[in-house]
């Protein structure tokens, strides 16, 4: 285990520096992105091994330096952003003489990255278990100005920098490996980084013996992982590495993913076995952004909630195979172009409400809940299910609209807490649909009036007994209501109210409006002239056809 009394508000530097020096023993883990240092932080270490290994691994090149220090750097700078926690860094020789490892340091303490580790060999290396006995050291001296030119350079002094002896690998003796230790522990190492290749930790033992605690020791059990960890406290061993063991237990887990989507051509057999969609989502931190979006996204952010439910009876074999959101209109499914102008007034937080067929519905960046009885309620059953997707502003709407884009800003635009959009134009008399009445009728020539809905009938204009005698319709709702501010508390209410009649299954948006106004409360109108329709039927499709070429037609009347 880490030591817990290690001070997560300390710096880095700090945290890395009390790991060297404290009692105890401590534990570090390789990472080679910004996600498995997430991952690591996230089990409960303390440290970050940036491992040159597993860092070249994920680039694809060998560890002989294959990989620029500078994309080395730009690598750490995730990993230093997607964990809090202190990365010592694999700095391999230095990249380097004592001049490339000052601006090392320089990048690495900008970056906030605890400490670097460097090794006693010759620029550019090679990894210490591939033919280790033809490797060549570096000189003493040299290397010992090294270790100096970086402690002068650093500006924090718990920046740490770790000399690593590979006198053990080379097979140059322990006579060799103390004798350059003591001499890079006089040069101003903070610590020194003793490795093996053995199965068996013998020799390590023994130079922790002869060592005596001069200073900060630093072990890599990769070869003699079996071990005990109790071994290590009782030699004394301040700080242990495991050094390339996320890199590693990730290439079999993607090499048999891979093979049996090969073999298999599907994705059936692995789906449950590997990580969600919305995990990798979660390690990349997409709820803070979701929570600094409501904090510092523009205005206008908007929910949209889309009531999708409906086959579409008067569409025959059109929607045998989908539902009729999904009808195409000049090449584009429907729900997709609505999708397109909520995208263009910068509403990305769009729920579809399905119901038949909902699994045909495929529009990218859209959320679906289904209505398990659509078949047998109505319209408020289905923004029922929806009720949670409800935001501060949110935008209700049928699916099967296709309206000019000004309309949607102009609902924006408004300020009340309750709005819906009537259009003034004449509504048809043979055709029933949902009349709107209102304290005020749309005055062309006169701007900012301020206009109350007092009703919403669902009927033909001219049938007795399906409409308001005392006037004529001030329009026609064409299906379009904004909710915001405190006017989501007022509709969940009323709609919980209704919930509650035995009717309620066969109730749709209009009794909603009703029973708002009925309540008390006050809903704003605005007020259009044409320049949307609705999809109900065969010449319904075809003039969604027209509709959509001529918005789309340069130099068209809009």
């Amino acid at each position: 285990m880490n030591r817990s009394e290690i001070i997560p508000s300390l710096s880095r530097a700090t945290r890395l520096r009390r790991m060297l020096t404290g009692p105890g023993t401590s534990f570090i883990m390789e990472a080679h992105n910004g996600l498995s240092a997430r991952i690591v932080e996230e089990a409960g270490f303390s440290g970050i091994w940036a491992s040159g290994l597993a860092m070249s691994s994920q680039f694809g090149v060998r560890d002989n330096n294959e990989a620029s220090w500078t994309q080395v750097i730009d690598l750490l700078d995730f990993m230093s952003d997607a964990s809090s926690l202190p990365i010592l860094l694999d700095g391999d020789t230095g990249y380097g003489n004592f001049n490339n490892l000052r601006r090392l340091v320089r990048k690495l303490e900008q970056r906030g990255i605890a400490g670097v580790c460097i090794e006693d060999k010759q620029f550019p290396k090679t990894n210490s278990f591939i033919d280790s006995e033809r490797q060549q050291l570096a000189d003493v001296d040299e290397f010992c100005g090294k270790i100096k030119a970086g402690k002068d350079t650093q500006a924090d002094p718990d920046f740490s920098i770790v000399a690593r002896v590979e006198a053990l690998i080379a097979g140059w003796g322990m006579s060799e490996a103390l004798s350059r230790a003591e001499a890079y522990r006089r040069a101003g190492a903070d610590a020194i980084l003793i490795h093996s290749k053995r199965s068996k930790p013998d020799e390590i033992l023994e130079f922790v013996r002869e060592w005596a605690g001069r200073a900060p020791l630093v072990i890599v059990p990769t070869k003699y992982y079996s071990t005990p960890t109790e071994v290590f406290r009782r030699a004394g061993i301040n700080l242990v590495i495991w050094a390339n063991h996320m890199i590693r237990s990730a290439v079999p887990a993607m090499q048999a993913a891979a093979r049996e989507v090969f073999e298999t051509q599907t994705l059936v057999g692995i789906e449950e076995r590997i990580a969600s969609v919305n995990e990798i989502f979660r390690l990349q931190g997409a709820d803070e952004y979701s929570e600094a979006e409501r904090l510092y996204a523009t205005p206008n952010s908007a929910h949209a909630v889309v009531l999708a439910a409906s086959r579409g009876d008067n569409l025959d074999a059109l929607t045998e195979d989908r539902p009729k959101v999904m009808l195409p209109v000049a090449g584009e499914p429907l729900l997709l172009r609505m999708v397109k102008a909520f995208r263009k007034q910068g509403m990305n937080d769009i729920t579809v409400v399905a119901g038949y067929k909902a699994e045909a519905i495929d529009v990218a960046g859209v959320k679906v809940v289904v209505n398990p009885d659509y078949d047998r309620s109505g319209e408020l059953a289905s923004l029922s299910c929806a009720v949670d997707r409800f935001g501060d502003d949110t935008v209700v709407l049928y699916g099967d609209l296709l309206f000019r884009r000004y309309i949607l800003r102009d609902l924006l635009d408004t300020d009340a807490d309750l709005t819906v959009v009537v259009d003034s134009t004449q509504t048809a008399p043979e055709c029933p649909c949902d009349l709107a009445y209102a304290d005020l009728p749309d005055e062309r020539g006169v701007f900012g009036r301020d206009v109350s809905l007092r009703r919403v009938v669902h009927g033909i204009a001219s049938q007795p007994g399906a409409a308001d005698h005392s006037a004529a319709p001030n329009g026609r709702w064409i299906g379009m209501l904004r909710v915001r501010g405190e006017g989501r508390g007022k509709l969940l209410a009323a709609l919980e109210r209704l919930r509650q009649q035995p009717d309620f299954a066969k109730l749709g948006m209009p009794d909603l409006l009703n029973a708002l106004i009925e309540s008390g409360q006050r809903i704003k109108v605005l007020y259009v002239h044409g320049h949307w329709l609705d999809v109900n039927d065969h010449p319904g499709l075809q003039q969604a056809s027209d509709f959509a070429h001529a918005e789309s037609s340069f130099g068209s009347r809009k």
